[in-house]
């Protein structure tokens, strides 16, 4: 994971300016460690702090066309990059680097390429020939980017807003599926898929196309000249993707660190994640890295994480922590690149909320919505927490094509049936059901959601609020609406991560790019609604969704439609019949 930085139309051009850019590039430098790398052209300046994956010996950036009149700094990977250059032919191309093939496609179709990309990226690209410019954002948001505006008129990029605060009088999130034209003026969207109107699809289910396209979205994100891992919760998303990638790596020859697949699971002693990560590592046969926190190292590193994750969000930091722990483990190995399981539940309503959909049509647009969101949560938290340590994190659940086929099936399907023992996810579940040549073991692929924050141990959570219960007093909540008039924490925990937040960045455009509102269990705040005793139990762990979770709070005792422990296997065989 890179970092970029690109100021256009300064007024100053001095020396001094130069020294500036260098001096806001360096914040972004625990992104990309292995390079930095700065191009000037008149009141313009493009930086990149490089991490090294493809291509890592004549792959620094910024990139160039052939006659080198369009620079282009880019945060990503473009996995179509080899398809892509067959189309290019008369271009002359000076690295290996898949990010090259954005300045020849622009010289080729102009500002139009976009949708041609596959991949995760964010790039700004400035055509010296008439001084015009463009920045995108891949379609989900995986990679981030921000844009702000100076006092002097230029209009600025950044991977993080820790290098736009102190400069641009204003900045905001950059919008996903966006490009910003210098030519056209503003924003515009380039990524229009089906699924964006949210009305309700009609395609009928196919497991083996499911199977299929996620196969290849997980094997295209195998790209990589670097050691890499999985991070293995041991639920049902990261499971599926170590079990993809080490099928690929055995028929293959692709190169790897050692002889086998690394997997790697974090969280507090006798924690649900670690035995089952555990399991499933055992099962597939990889080498699998366990690592373990106490509530005591989360919270020393609270502040580090909002630093680096840029947000006040209660749910992202709960999760978010652990994620930047593992990571640091990680790089500390030799790893530099991991897949990670993040945007099923988005996808196929895999949070526990779902089961209290009223319809299919509510269902979908709740998945709609959730995946529009994304840039804001969890890709925000999976980008950031391990590009804190230069460390790149890939997700193929996000993969474009991938979205495309699951969000055309008709949510009759992604439905939570307990009546046809179909329990959350189960088309995903069904689609690696295979008899013949499992994937995975059935109680595995029929393991309940567990949500990150959650399945690293649940004492994680209870100790964040003894802590911050410890440091906000009764009075300063009540007072919060004072304090905090925008987006007002409504929890001693939220009040207390707001505080640090505002530390680091106390403009109001930056507390600007953080979402709100009311949520149960990661909800939207529309989806609340469907239960009217959600609205008295608004908290973003999985365990508040009362009568859903086999471990939630004592009132579940009431619930009627969940596996029991001791159940699931029992379900897994009533499911696996179940088309």
């Amino acid at each position: 994971m890179c970092g970029i930085l690109a100021v256009l139309g300064c007024a100053d051009n001095s020396q001094a300016k130069r020294s500036r850019i260098i001096e806001l590039s360096r914040r972004l430098r625990h992104r990309g460690p292995d390079w930095s790398g700065l191009h000037c052209f008149e009141d313009c300046y493009v930086a990149h702090e490089r991490l090294a994956i493809v291509d890592p010996i004549s792959g620094d950036q910024p990139l160039y066309n052939g006659d080198k009149t369009i620079v282009v700094t880019v945060n990503g990977e473009i996995y179509n990059h080899k398809a892509l250059r067959e189309t290019l032919k008369s271009h002359q191309f000076h690295t290996g680097s898949d990010c090259e093939v954005i300045a020849h496609l622009y010289e080729e179709h102009g500002e139009e390429f976009v949708d041609m990309l596959d991949g995760m990226f964010a790039f700004v690209l400035l055509d010296t020939r008439d001084k015009s410019y463009i920045a995108v954002r891949d379609a989900i948001g995986v990679n981030p980017l921000y844009i702000g505006w100076g006092v002097d008129g230029s209009v600025w990029f950044a991977s993080e807003m820790k290098a736009l605060i102190d400069d641009c009088e204003q900045f905001m999130c950059f919008p996903p599926g966006h490009i910003y034209s210098s030519k056209q003026g503003g924003l515009r969207r380039w990524y229009n898929p089906p699924w964006f109107s949210e009305l309700v699809p009609s395609t009928p289910y196919d497991p083996l196309v499911v199977r299929d396209t996620f196969e290849k979205a997980v094997i295209k994100r195998l790209m990589t000249d670097v050691p890499f891992g999985v991070l293995l919760s041991g639920g049902l998303d990261s499971s599926l993707v170590a079990s993809v990638a080490l099928r690929h790596l055995e028929k293959s020859e692709a190169a790897q660190w050692g002889s086998k697949l690394h997997t790697f699971c974090i969280g507090l002693k006798g924690s649900p994640d670690l035995k089952a990560g555990r399991e499933v590592a055992d099962y597939l046969g990889t080498r699998h890295h366990e690592l373990h926190f106490t509530v005591q190292d989360g919270i020393d590193a609270i502040e580090e994480v909002i630093y680096h994750v840029e947000t006040y969000d209660v749910t992202t930091i709960r999760a978010s922590t652990p994620m930047f722990l593992m990571s640091r483990k990680v790089k500390s190995l030799g790893v530099k690149m991991v897949l990670s399981g993040e945007g099923s539940d988005e996808i196929f309503g895999g949070y526990l909320y779902f089961h209290k959909a009223p319809n299919k049509k509510e269902f979908h647009e709740e998945t709609c919505r959730k995946i529009k969101a994304l840039h804001q949560y969890d890709c925000l938290r999976a980008n950031k927490s391990t590009s804190a340590w230069g460390v790149e994190a890939r997700v193929p659940f996000l993969d474009k094509e991938f979205i495309n086929v699951a969000m055309s099936i008709d949510p009759e399907w992604k439905m939570i049936r307990p009546d046809l023992g179909r329990i959350e996810k189960w088309v995903l579940r069904n689609a690696f059901d295979d008899e013949k040549n499992p994937y995975l073991p059935k109680h595995i692929l029929y393991r309940q959601k567990e949500q990150f924050s959650d399945g690293v141990g649940y004492s994680w959570i209870d100790g964040l609020k003894d802590h911050a219960n410890k440091h906000v007093s009764d009075t300063m909540l009540m007072n919060a609406s004072f304090v905090f008039p925008d987006n007002t924490p409504m929890t001693k925990e939220g009040y207390y991560y707001r505080t640090i937040f505002e530390k680091f960045f106390p403009k109001s455009a930056a507390r600007a790019t953080v979402p709100g509102g009311p949520s149960v269990a990661c909800s939207t705040a529309k989806a609340v609604e469907w239960d009217a005793a959600w609205s008295q139990n608004l908290d973003p762990s999985g365990r508040a969704a009362l009568g859903v979770h086999v471990a939630a709070y004592e009132e579940e005792d009431k619930a009627e439609e969940i596996p029991r422990p001791g159940k699931v296997q029992k379900l897994a065989e009533k499911t696996a019949g179940v088309v």
